[in-house]
Protein backbone atom coordinates (compact mmCIF):
# COMPACT_ATOMS: atom_id res chain seq x y z
CA UNK A 1 0.00 0.00 0.00
CA UNK A 2 1.03 3.46 -0.47
CA UNK A 3 0.29 6.19 2.35
CA UNK A 4 -0.70 9.89 2.06
CA UNK A 5 0.02 12.23 5.41
CA UNK A 6 -1.83 14.95 5.33
CA UNK A 7 -1.34 18.01 7.36
CA UNK A 8 -3.09 21.36 8.14
CA UNK A 9 -0.50 24.00 7.90
CA UNK A 10 0.99 25.50 11.48
CA UNK A 11 -0.73 28.62 13.11
CA UNK A 12 -1.77 31.32 10.81
CA UNK A 13 -1.94 34.79 11.61
CA UNK A 14 -5.58 34.92 13.01
CA UNK A 15 -7.00 38.58 13.30
CA UNK A 16 -4.12 40.02 11.62
CA UNK A 17 -4.66 42.13 8.68
CA UNK A 18 -2.24 39.68 6.83
CA UNK A 19 -3.60 36.08 8.11
CA UNK A 20 -1.69 34.03 5.29
CA UNK A 21 1.61 33.93 7.08
CA UNK A 22 2.18 32.16 9.99
CA UNK A 23 1.68 33.73 13.83
CA UNK A 24 5.20 33.03 15.50
CA UNK A 25 3.60 30.10 17.43
CA UNK A 26 3.01 28.61 13.98
CA UNK A 27 6.55 28.77 13.52
CA UNK A 28 7.42 26.94 16.18
CA UNK A 29 4.95 24.29 15.57
CA UNK A 30 6.24 24.46 12.28
CA UNK A 31 9.77 23.54 13.38
CA UNK A 32 8.42 20.85 15.81
CA UNK A 33 6.33 19.09 12.85
CA UNK A 34 9.92 18.17 11.25
CA UNK A 35 10.56 16.08 14.30
CA UNK A 36 7.64 13.33 13.16
CA UNK A 37 8.24 14.16 9.62
CA UNK A 38 11.84 13.85 9.22
CA UNK A 39 12.13 9.93 9.75
CA UNK A 40 9.40 8.97 6.65
CA UNK A 41 11.64 10.33 4.40
CA UNK A 42 8.85 11.23 1.62
CA UNK A 43 8.59 9.57 -1.94
CA UNK A 44 6.13 13.00 -3.11
CA UNK A 45 5.79 16.09 -1.21
CA UNK A 46 2.91 18.61 -2.18
CA UNK A 47 1.20 22.12 -0.85
CA UNK A 48 -1.32 24.02 -1.06
CA UNK A 49 -0.90 27.37 -2.88
CA UNK A 50 -1.06 29.35 -0.24
CA UNK A 51 1.79 31.06 1.73
CA UNK A 52 1.36 28.84 4.69
CA UNK A 53 0.79 25.76 3.45
CA UNK A 54 4.68 26.65 1.87
CA UNK A 55 5.63 27.76 4.93
CA UNK A 56 4.85 25.30 7.26
CA UNK A 57 6.76 22.61 4.76
CA UNK A 58 9.69 24.79 4.45
CA UNK A 59 10.13 25.22 8.43
CA UNK A 60 9.31 21.46 8.53
CA UNK A 61 12.33 20.73 6.51
CA UNK A 62 10.90 19.71 2.94
CA UNK A 63 10.61 21.37 -0.74
CA UNK A 64 6.85 20.93 -1.91
CA UNK A 65 5.61 21.14 -4.96
CA UNK A 66 2.36 23.25 -5.42
CA UNK A 67 -1.05 21.51 -6.24
CA UNK A 68 -3.57 24.09 -5.83
CA UNK A 69 -6.02 21.36 -5.39
CA UNK A 70 -5.25 21.25 -2.14
CA UNK A 71 -5.58 25.43 -1.26
CA UNK A 72 -8.89 26.06 1.18
CA UNK A 73 -11.61 27.46 0.68
CA UNK A 74 -11.61 31.65 0.63
CA UNK A 75 -12.89 32.30 4.07
CA UNK A 76 -12.95 35.99 3.93
CA UNK A 77 -15.56 35.06 0.84
CA UNK A 78 -17.78 33.12 3.05
CA UNK A 79 -17.78 36.22 5.86
CA UNK A 80 -18.64 38.80 3.42
CA UNK A 81 -21.10 37.04 1.65
CA UNK A 82 -23.01 36.26 5.07
CA UNK A 83 -22.87 40.02 6.32
CA UNK A 84 -21.59 42.01 3.48
CA UNK A 85 -21.14 45.07 5.89
CA UNK A 86 -17.86 42.97 7.08
CA UNK A 87 -16.12 44.17 3.66
CA UNK A 88 -14.82 46.49 5.97
CA UNK A 89 -12.81 44.58 9.18
CA UNK A 90 -13.05 47.43 11.22
CA UNK A 91 -16.85 47.36 11.22
CA UNK A 92 -16.58 43.34 11.87
CA UNK A 93 -14.15 44.11 14.60
CA UNK A 94 -16.18 46.51 16.32
CA UNK A 95 -19.37 44.07 15.71
CA UNK A 96 -17.76 41.00 16.93
CA UNK A 97 -16.17 42.85 19.81
CA UNK A 98 -19.89 44.01 21.90
CA UNK A 99 -20.04 40.81 23.58
CA UNK A 100 -17.07 40.69 25.97
CA UNK A 101 -15.58 37.77 23.93
CA UNK A 102 -14.58 38.29 20.09
CA UNK A 103 -13.28 34.65 19.49
CA UNK A 104 -16.35 32.89 20.36
CA UNK A 105 -18.74 35.89 18.20
CA UNK A 106 -16.65 35.00 15.40
CA UNK A 107 -16.65 31.67 15.77
CA UNK A 108 -20.41 31.84 16.40
CA UNK A 109 -20.46 34.06 13.36
CA UNK A 110 -18.33 32.01 11.05
CA UNK A 111 -20.25 28.80 11.78
CA UNK A 112 -23.76 30.39 10.35
CA UNK A 113 -21.63 31.91 7.38
CA UNK A 114 -20.41 28.18 6.43
CA UNK A 115 -23.25 26.79 6.67
CA UNK A 116 -25.01 29.35 4.23
CA UNK A 117 -22.23 27.98 1.87
CA UNK A 118 -22.69 24.37 2.53
CA UNK A 119 -26.51 25.34 1.72
CA UNK A 120 -25.97 26.68 -1.29
CA UNK A 121 -26.48 30.26 -0.97
CA UNK A 122 -25.29 32.99 -3.25
CA UNK A 123 -22.56 35.06 -3.53
CA UNK A 124 -19.17 32.47 -4.14
CA UNK A 125 -16.61 32.48 -6.97
CA UNK A 126 -16.35 28.32 -5.52
CA UNK A 127 -19.99 26.46 -4.49
CA UNK A 128 -19.15 24.04 -1.22
CA UNK A 129 -19.59 21.19 -3.52
CA UNK A 130 -16.89 22.40 -6.26
CA UNK A 131 -14.76 22.66 -3.03
CA UNK A 132 -15.13 19.20 -1.93
CA UNK A 133 -14.88 17.54 -5.50
CA UNK A 134 -11.50 19.74 -5.91
CA UNK A 135 -10.20 18.20 -2.77
CA UNK A 136 -11.19 14.60 -3.61
CA UNK A 137 -10.11 15.06 -6.94
CA UNK A 138 -6.29 16.22 -5.40
CA UNK A 139 -6.15 13.27 -2.78
CA UNK A 140 -7.08 10.90 -5.57
CA UNK A 141 -4.47 12.58 -8.35
CA UNK A 142 -1.93 12.31 -5.15
CA UNK A 143 -2.50 8.64 -4.74
CA UNK A 144 -2.00 7.76 -8.36
CA UNK A 145 1.49 9.03 -8.39
CA UNK A 146 2.17 6.79 -5.92
CA UNK A 147 3.50 3.26 -6.16
CA UNK A 148 3.43 0.54 -3.69
CA UNK A 149 5.17 1.23 -0.68
CA UNK A 150 5.32 5.10 -1.72
CA UNK A 151 4.73 7.63 1.12
CA UNK A 152 3.36 11.28 -0.19
CA UNK A 153 3.17 14.36 2.70
CA UNK A 154 0.89 17.00 1.76
CA UNK A 155 0.57 20.18 3.63
CA UNK A 156 -2.55 22.08 2.78
CA UNK A 157 -5.85 23.17 5.14
CA UNK A 158 -8.27 21.82 7.66
CA UNK A 159 -11.22 21.98 4.83
CA UNK A 160 -9.58 19.89 2.55
CA UNK A 161 -8.43 17.17 5.15
CA UNK A 162 -12.11 17.28 6.47
CA UNK A 163 -13.44 16.88 3.22
CA UNK A 164 -11.31 13.66 2.67
CA UNK A 165 -12.07 12.28 6.12
CA UNK A 166 -15.92 12.60 5.66
CA UNK A 167 -16.34 11.52 2.36
CA UNK A 168 -14.06 8.56 3.18
CA UNK A 169 -16.19 7.58 6.22
CA UNK A 170 -19.12 8.23 4.14
CA UNK A 171 -20.25 11.27 6.55
CA UNK A 172 -21.48 13.98 3.87
CA UNK A 173 -21.57 17.18 4.37
CA UNK A 174 -22.79 17.07 7.82
CA UNK A 175 -19.62 15.41 8.90
CA UNK A 176 -17.73 17.50 7.28
CA UNK A 177 -19.27 20.71 9.65
CA UNK A 178 -18.51 18.90 12.39
CA UNK A 179 -14.90 17.91 11.78
CA UNK A 180 -13.35 21.25 9.65
CA UNK A 181 -14.06 23.57 13.13
CA UNK A 182 -11.71 21.04 15.32
CA UNK A 183 -8.64 20.14 12.83
CA UNK A 184 -5.99 21.27 15.16
CA UNK A 185 -3.07 22.96 13.36
CA UNK A 186 -0.34 20.50 12.26
CA UNK A 187 -2.17 17.65 12.58
CA UNK A 188 -1.31 14.38 10.65
CA UNK A 189 -4.01 12.52 8.65
CA UNK A 190 -2.96 9.32 7.20
CA UNK A 191 -4.82 7.70 3.95
CA UNK A 192 -3.14 4.80 2.60
CA UNK A 193 -3.87 3.38 -0.61
CA UNK A 194 -4.42 0.14 -2.28
CA UNK A 195 -6.61 -2.42 -4.23
CA UNK A 196 -9.44 -1.73 -2.28
CA UNK A 197 -9.36 2.20 -2.92
CA UNK A 198 -8.37 4.78 -0.49
CA UNK A 199 -8.55 3.93 3.12
CA UNK A 200 -8.68 6.74 6.02
CA UNK A 201 -6.33 5.16 8.75
CA UNK A 202 -6.53 7.98 11.36
CA UNK A 203 -7.54 11.54 11.01
CA UNK A 204 -5.98 14.53 13.00
CA UNK A 205 -3.07 12.93 15.25
CA UNK A 206 -1.26 15.29 17.16
CA UNK A 207 0.67 13.48 19.06
CA UNK A 208 3.39 16.02 18.89
CA UNK A 209 1.92 18.49 20.31
CA UNK A 210 0.50 16.73 23.50
CA UNK A 211 2.26 18.43 26.71
CA UNK A 212 3.60 21.37 25.24
CA UNK A 213 1.79 24.67 24.62
CA UNK A 214 1.79 24.15 21.21
CA UNK A 215 -1.69 23.05 20.50
CA UNK A 216 -4.31 25.63 18.66
CA UNK A 217 -7.36 25.36 16.37
CA UNK A 218 -7.19 28.33 14.59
Amino acid sequence: MAAIYLVRHAQASFGATDYDKLSKLGEQQAKRLSEVLGPLKPDLVLSGSMRRHAQTAELAGFSAEVDKGFDEFDHEQLIVAHKPAYRRRAVMLADLSRGGSPRRAFQEMFTAATQRWIDGGDGYTETFEAFCERSDAAVRRTAERLGKGQTAVVFTSGGPIAVVASRLLSGGDGLWAKLNPVTINTAITKVVSGRSGLTLVSYNEHGHLDGTELLSYR
